[in-house]
Order: C-alpha cells, then sequence, then structure tokens
C-alpha cells in the first residue's frame, strides 16, 4: 500500500509514471507540435505567395503576348516565345484554329486576352495564358515526406535523448537502493555544474550527513546498552542481598511486630520485582548484542504444557487447555519457555475468572505455531503492533499493572534469535480477546514428529 506524504497528498493517477517517459512524452508532443505547426503554417501561407508568382507570370505573359502581336509576330511564334516553365498559352485565331495546349487536368489559374489591336493573323484571336498548376504541387509533396521523416527522426531521437540526459537520475536511484540494502560510503561524485550536478552534489552532501548522524546514534546506542547492561548487572547482587535480608529478618526467632512483618513482606516483594526487571534489561541486552542460545531437540507441546501447570498454579482461577499433537523442533527450551510464560501470564491475567485460555500447538514440514488466544478485552487493531515495542503498555482493562512493557519486546527477540516471531492476531470473528502467535522454524536439527505421550499431559 502506498503511504500518504505527512502534509500533503498523492500525485494524481495521470503523473505517476516515470519522470523520463513523462520527459519523453512531452518532448515528443512538443517538437510535433511544432511540426505540425510549421507544416500548417506553410500550407496556409504557399497558396498566398504561389497567387502572387501566378499573378505576375501571367501579367509578364500578356505583357509579351501584346508587345509580341503588336510587332505582327506570326501565331505560331507567338505561342512558343510567350510561353515559359509555368505558363501554357493556346491562341485561338479569328478562324477558329487552335494554336498550343492547356493542362485541363488540373485547376489552374487562367486568362485570356483579345489580341484585338493587333493585325493580320492575329487580328480578333484571342490567348488563353495558364499558369501551370504542377508548380503549386511541387512545393507540398516534398514539404510533407520532409515532415514525415522529421516526425520519425523525433520519435527515435527524443528517447535516447532522454535517456540520455536523465541518466544521472538513474545512477541516483540506484545509488539510493544500494544505501537502502546496507552499502554504506557510495557517491555519486558528479563533476558537472548543471542542474543535475547540483541535484547529485546535494544529494551526496545528504548522505553525509545521514551517514554521520547514523554513526552518531548507533555510537550512542551502543554506549546506552553498554551502560544499561552494566547497571543492570550490578544492581542484581544488591537486589537479591535486599530481597534475601527482608526473609532473613521474618526468618528470625521471637515475635516480629505486624506493621515490621508488613514492610518486611513489601521490601521482598519489591525485591522480587526489581529483580525481575533487572532480569528483563539483561536480557534485552543480550538480545541486542546476539541472545546466546542452547538448542536443542525439545517437545515444544510439553514447554506449553509445564507452563500451563505453572500459570495455573499462580493464578488459580485460570484455566489453561494445551491441544494440539506433541511436536518436536530445535530450540532452546529454556528460551522458549519464557516465551511461552509469557503469552500465558499474559492471557491468564486478563481471562475472567470461569472462562478458559487455549494453547494451540500445531506444526507444518517447516515451521511450529503456538496459538495462544484469551478471553480479555482484546488488542486494538492500531495497537497489534505497537506493543512489541519497548516500555509498551495497553490501557488497565489489559495490563495486570506488573509489568513494564518489556515482556513481550523480548519473548520477540528471543522468537527472532531462533528465527520466527511472535504476533498478535486478529481474533475470529465473532469472539473477543486477543489471540498471539509464536512461529518457529524447525531448524537444522529432527524436523516435526510425534513425542512420547507419556512425557506430555493435557492438564
Amino acid at each position: 500500500m502506498t503511504a500518504r506524504p505527512p502534509g500533503g497528498s498523492l500525485p494524481s493517477p495521470s503523473w505517476r509514471g516515470s519522470l523520463k517517459r513523462r520527459v519523453t512524452v512531452g518532448a515528443v508532443a512538443v517538437s510535433l507540435a511544432a511540426l505540425l505547426a510549421v507544416v500548417g503554417l506553410t500550407f496556409a501561407i504557399t497558396p498566398v505567395l504561389l497567387d502572387r508568382a501566378a499573378d505576375r507570370a501571367l501579367d509578364a505573359a500578356e505583357q509579351s503576348a501584346g508587345q509580341l502581336a503588336a510587332n505582327n509576330t506570326a501565331p505560331r511564334d507567338l505561342v512558343a516565345r510567350v510561353q515559359s516553365g509555368s505558363v501554357r498559352a493556346a491562341l485561338t485565331l479569328a478562324g477558329g484554329r487552335r494554336l498550343g495546349e492547356l493542362d485541363a487536368r488540373s485547376p489552374a489559374r487562367t486568362r485570356t486576352i483579345a489580341l484585338d489591336a493587333a493585325g493580320p493573323p492575329l487580328a480578333g484571336a484571342r490567348l488563353t495564358l495558364q499558369f501551370d498548376a504542377p508548380a503549386r504541387s511541387l512545393l507540398f509533396g516534398p514539404l510533407l515526406i520532409v515532415a514525415a521523416v522529421v516526425a520519425v527522426l523525433v520519435l527515435i531521437v527524443m528517447p535516447w535523448v532522454a535517456r540520455v540526459a536523465l541518466a544521472p537520475l538513474d545512477r541516483m536511484t540506484a545509488l539510493a537502493r544500494d544505501i537502502a540494502g546496507g552499502r554504506r560510503g557510495q557517491r555519486l561524485n558528479a563533476g558537472d555544474e548543471a542542474e543535475l550536478g547540483r541535484a547529485a552534489a546535494a544529494f551526496d552532501d545528504m548522505l553525509d550527513a545521514l551517514e554521520g548522524a547514523e554513526r552518531r546514534a548507533l555510537s550512542s546506542e551502543r554506549a546506552l546498552r553498554r551502560f544499561v547492561a552494566d547497571a543492570a548487572h550490578e544492581l542484581r547482587t544488591p537486589i537479591a542481598g535486599i530481597g534475601a535480608a527482608a526473609e532473613a529478618a521474618l526468618a528470625l526467632p521471637g515475635t516480629v511486630a505486624p506493621q515490621q512483618q508488613k514492610l518486611l513482606l513489601a521490601l521482598g516483594r519489591e525485591a522480587r520485582h526489581a529483580g525481575r526487571l533487572v532480569e528483563d534489561l539483561l536480557d534485552l541486552a543480550r538480545i541486542d548484542t546476539g541472545l546466546r542460545l542452547s538448542k536443542e531437540s525439545v517437545d515444544i507441546r510439553r514447554i506449553c504444557v509445564e507452563q500451563a501447570e505453572r500459570a495455573m498454579l499462580v493464578v488459580p482461577r485460570a484455566r489453561v487447555v494445551v491441544q494440539g499433537p506433541p511436536t518436536v523442533a530445535w530450540a532452546d527450551a529454556a528460551r522458549i519457555g519464557q516465551v511461552v510464560a509469557n503469552l500465558v501470564n499474559n492471557a491468564c491475567a486478563v481471562t475472567p475468572a470461569g472462562e478458559t485460555v487455549h494453547v494451540l500447538v500445531s506444526a507444518s514440514p517447516t515451521v511450529v505455531t503456538v496459538t495462544v488466544t484469551d478471553r480479555g478485552p482484546g488488542v486494538p487493531e492500531a495497537q497489534r503492533e505497537e506493543i512489541f515495542d519497548r516500555l509498551v503498555r495497553l490501557d488497565v482493562a489489559r495490563s495486570s499493572g506488573k509489568g513494564v512493557g518489556l515482556g513481550l519486546t523480548i519473548a520477540r527477540g528471543i522468537a527472532r534469535a531462533h528465527g520466527g516471531d511472535v504476533r498478535c492476531c486478529a481474533p475470529a470473528p465473532g469472539t473477543r480477546g486477543a489471540v498471539f502467535e509464536l512461529v518457529l522454524p524447525i531448524g537444522l536439527g529432527p524436523g516435526p514428529r510425534s513425542a512420547d505421550p507419556g512425557r506430555s499431559q493435557q492438564p
């Protein structure tokens, strides 16, 4: 789907073609329009010019005929001398005899003059002058041929010209794709000062700035991750010590005042909560730097059953049902158990008493899928991807109030470290609740097969 640019609108469909195509079509259209204008103007002006030329030729022929008649030139000689390359002449004597031929096939300009002032044998004769029509067509035919040749050349040459002129844009596009694919450090290095050269130089400057900002951001991010990992590691011991001290104080012989007992219980509870937060931060640091996995053949259904039993012990009101055949995949059992525990715990936290959390294990030739379906308020469609971001929690109706928004982030990180994923899906039509899927590849170990039924039982 095409994203709409912020603060703007998508271009109209008529301008979604490539720039090269638009430039080529525009240049060809302008060139052909100019050619048609020249041809049309030529066709419009040429008749006027030819009419003037015809008038001049006929006037000259008439004047010449008058002089020849006044000199009593012989009829045949008069016709021969009046005719020229563009003028034909036909002389009709008083007795009806006709000398010379006109072109009756074309609508030529003609003029008839009487030679009444001439003496015999031209007395009473009539001379018809004709401006030769083929002279008009001598220009139009070649003009049409030249126009057709020019039009063909425009259609052939313009695409090539546009391709050569816009070649820097093609290089810019290829470079942008290479950089987007991870090949940093490349530049256009345009040397000319034309418009595209300046655009290429600005593009190179932008890449320098972006890559510099990226390097600084990555350096800052690595430093922050190291700080978080180091801080979390250093906090583990004192937090564990605080919890142990609280438990030891509660176990001391003698009577502990009720108020002190409440404070010690709260201290131990908060220490455990802080310990879980520290472990989450350490897991995130390990995921960011490359999580180490101890893979083996594990029964995914058995892991789901174990986590379901544990969840029902922690939340007595919860009821979790695991379905699907025992399926073996190549994975880190402890880490996958951590992912399944997170999904099942979240489902139990939002499912009302008396409702059931369903866990379905299914397998294909290449992947194993664990689907956890609860009966809680569900996840809005707009937030089904956002909930996997760090420190993101939904509203109170879906939040247990005990986490800080790192569980799903860690679950997805562990799944992706296995080459799989965790995603939030839409529930079946007409049902409520949320649906989470853990997808794992079978891996390089043994493919999916039936595990020992005695090792895994449905609760």
